[in-house]
């Protein structure tokens, strides 16, 4: 064999090695990372980012392949989410991670990306209840859910001087507004893009039509100052701190980045996503949910999943006075390095600084 022939040889075999090296890393040929993320509560547009970053193929870009795994009222994320073998990715609000991680057996989960920028908490009471401030609990029925969900009502009312038991009567909620609709309490804890919506969308037997805002007192936690930062996304130190894994969470933050701008570019598609996905809720309430939701991420001023640093001791500081947690949390608490690093690989507008909320027709039941 000529020298000539032997160097073809020698090279077609490197660059057919090299191929198949190539193919092997390469997100198309199958070979992906499994990782999980749990969600902290049934499928529904609060997590329509996630479901937008598998089924646009943005996990898939990054190399991964992300089983979403629900939630419910039996599953608490954040306990899930700090088991050794748990999912790679959790999601849950602050206060109650930060009660996690001084529980017995305390939990390791840390916020690597805060994906809402503000609260989505109401407490609901009808009109004629003249319920517009906590300083009005006193002698009532006041609705929570516990299990960590009732934090920032709570806090409110302690703030004024008022505490469950004493000055008024706390009642564990079902997960709608049952009770507030029967006149059951006075007043009912609601997320801004369920529960809330759940009333607007149900008759008022007096009229026969819908109920309408003006039905209805809300409270704001955002306005009441006792607001804390609810949806992020956390990942147990240990499993960080394994060769690689790193690099994984910042592929998984600049994909599930990527799934929430899609969300707010293409609501309908979103909706769409989570329908498919097994929402219980109909296509009016999710759109509800969807418009909400966006208004609780956007904008986000220093990029999607950075954490303002306001929010954060506003947060621990509430807990603090409310008894939720008995010391400061240390800095290993969150780390804001993996969004940054998450956000430079990002072309599209990470910001929404022009953000706007629209407005969606009510659905009789959410249909």
């Amino acid at each position: 064999m000529n020298r000539s022939r032997a160097f073809l040889t020698l090279t077609t075999v490197v660059v057919l090695v090299l191929s198949a090296c190539s193919a092997a890393a390469s997100p198309s040929s199958g070979e992906l990372t499994p990782v999980k993320v749990q969600l902290q509560w049934a499928p529904q547009a609060q997590f329509a980012g996630y479901f937008a970053a598998k089924e646009k193929g943005y996990y898939a870009d990054e190399g991964l392949d992300v089983e979403i795994v629900p939630g419910g009222p039996d599953v608490i994320p954040q306990q899930v989410g700090s088991a050794p073998n748990g999912p790679e990715f959790t999601i849950s609000w602050v206060p109650k991670v930060l009660e996690a991680r001084e529980a017995d057996e305390p939990s390791d989960l840390v916020d690597i990306a805060q994906i809402f920028q503000r609260s989505g908490t109401l407490s609901v009471s009808w009109k004629d209840s003249n319920i517009t401030e906590p300083s009005d609990f006193e002698d009532k029925k006041v609705g929570v859910w516990d299990f960590g969900n009732e934090f920032e009502v709570t806090a409110a009312a302690r703030a004024v001087g008022l505490e469950e038991g004493t000055d008024y009567t706390k009642v564990i909620q079902p997960f709608d507004m049952t009770l507030l609709l029967s006149r059951e309490i006075d007043v009912a804890e609601a997320m801004i893009y369920n529960e809330y919506a759940q009333v607007l969308e149900a008759e008022n037997p007096d009229t026969g039509e819908l109920y309408q805002p003006g039905d209805l007192n809300v409270i704001n936690y955002n306005d009441v100052g006792t607001a804390m930062l609810q949806d992020a996304l956390f990942a147990r130190a240990a499993w960080l701190a394994e060769d690689g894994n790193e690099e994984i969470a910042v592929k998984f933050l600049r994909a599930t980045f990527r799934g929430w701008i899609y969300c707010r570019e293409n609501a309908e598609d979103c909706v769409n996503m989570v329908l498919e996905a097994g929402s219980t809720l109909g296509a009016g309430h999710q759109t509800w949910q969807l418009n909400e939701i966006n208004a609780l991420i956007w904008p986000s001023p220093d990029g999607i999943g950075q954490l303002d640093a306001a929010l954060w001791d506003q947060t621990v500081q509430i807990a603090l006075e409310s008894g939720i947690i008995k010391a400061e949390p240390g800095d290993d608490a969150f780390r804001t390095d993996l969004a940054t690093q998450a956000l430079e690989g990002i072309s599209e507008d990470a910001k929404g600084e022009d953000f706007e909320k629209g407005t969606v027709e009510v659905t009789p039941g959410g249909e």
